[in-house]
């Protein structure tokens, strides 16, 4: 009997120090509170999470990058997680991108990212010269426009396996009026593709909601488990990232 309980217990031991963490990315202008939602299923799912808040207004993502990245990275490998996946919303996206164009993940497992402007945004375009634009969305705001200076056009083709989800449902539309059809309200589909992604899927979701929407959830652990997204609007496409090591 005693033998039998240590076999369990090292059991549940084993078990809870092999289980993949996820970080999660919140947006511009943003809290740790808005991914809650997405937090608490991915916990029921069965991974750590590391819910990361930083100072989206404050600073450059140059800056923001491994201010918010690097401390997650350590709060996961404490956890003696195997793999280290990620989630991320609209600029949390591009957060990743920057810190992985200077730095090695090597435990880094899939990445979803929801409505991201992997080439920037046209509402940026238009609207970084109002009065109060920059005040509110501070220098990483500004940075998230479409002009080969800004951020999104700097970085190259992510290495990494990643799907994107993108919002084709607007509950803005003067700021839709800025942005190619289908859009979010923020982001256009069009430009939340990157060259290398593995996945593709659209849902009838504003921006904003994205990380909250249960159709959403379920397509981002779809994707953490499978490296597929679902349904009659995924695509996948062939991808370095998933290829073999003969085929890479």
């Amino acid at each position: 009997m005693r033998v039998m309980l240590l076999a369990i217990l090292l059991l549940v031991s084993f078990n809870s120090m092999a289980k993949d963490c996820v970080v999660l990315l919140h947006g511009l202008a943003r809290s740790a509170g808005a991914m809650e939602t997405m937090q608490q299923a991915l916990d029921n799912a069965g991974y750590h999470s590391v819910n990361v808040d930083y100072p989206s207004r404050n600073y450059s993502v140059e800056a923001l990058a491994p201010m918010a990245i690097a401390p997650a990275l350590a709060q996961c490998r404490a956890k003696q997680s195997r793999v280290i996946h990620f989630v991320t919303h609209s600029m949390g996206g591009i957060l990743l991108r920057q810190y992985t164009q200077h730095n090695v993940i090597a435990d880094l497992g899939r990445v979803v990212m929801m409505g991201p402007p992997n080439q920037g945004s046209q509402v940026v375009d238009n609207l970084k010269d109002v009065p109060g634009f920059e005040a509110y969305n501070g220098p990483a705001g500004m940075q998230l426009g479409t002009s080969e200076q800004d951020i999104p056009k700097q970085l190259g083709p992510v290495s990494f396996e990643l799907g994107v989800i993108a919002g084709t449902s607007s509950i803005n539309l003067l700021l839709s009026t800025f942005l190619p059809n289908p859009d979010d309200g923020k982001v256009s589909v069009e430009n939340t593709k990157v060259q290398g992604m593995c996945a593709l899927v659209t849902v009838a979701v504003s921006h904003p909601f994205l990380m909250k929407r249960q159709q959403v959830i379920d397509q981002v652990l779809h994707f953490l488990r499978s490296g597929s997204f679902f349904g009659d609007n995924a695509q996948q496409f062939a991808c370095p990232a998933q290829l073999s090591p003969e085929l890479a």
